[in-house]
């Protein structure tokens, strides 16, 4: 799609993104919703003054219709090569098809290499098939298993 403009996120974005991940994490534990934009602004401030931070939107004609979370990572491994790992990948579901996904997570990878990135890699929920089938069509493969542990709730941490 032409008119998709993808730049790195403003604090003027972020009533949008909220609106956005509200749409990501539909269904899911409540705890996972966004906190109202106010109430985001600290979180926000600081996602934007880190520089191995790159929260990316996508915009047509200025409204925020994708975003992507791209963090570079220091390493120690692959002669201290950096690593990129996406997060909070989402598109508003009246505007997916469309290539906004596609350019967003281009530009993360295109940001990714540029800084000397070795890989960029994600974490995706197994319920997620439609997005996986596109992570692929850009060049993605499934190359490892994920684990995760979430910290809070009744069965939150080691053992639980």
């Amino acid at each position: 799609m032409s008119d998709v403009r993808v730049r790195e996120a403003d604090a003027g974005d972020l009533e949008q993104l909220v609106g956005l991940y509200a749409e990501l994490m539909e269904g899911d534990r409540p705890r996972t919703q966004p906190s109202d934009a106010v109430a985001s602004l600290p979180a926000m401030e600081t996602i934007l003054a880190d520089p191995a931070r790159h929260l990316l939107v996508a915009t047509i004609a200025a409204e925020v219709l994708g975003t992507v979370d791209l963090l570079i990572a220091p390493n120690l491994t692959h002669h201290c090569e950096p690593w990129g790992i996406v997060e909070n990948v989402v598109v508003a579901g009246r505007a997916r098809r469309k290539g906004i996904g596609r350019a967003l997570m281009l530009r993360a990878i295109e940001i990714a290499r540029s800084a000397g990135c070795y890989k960029v890699q994600l974490m995706s929920g197994l319920e997620r098939g439609p997005a996986h089938a596109f992570y692929r069509s850009i060049g993605m493969e499934p190359r490892a298993q994920g684990f995760k542990v979430y910290l809070d709730g009744p069965t939150a941490g080691l053992g639980g």
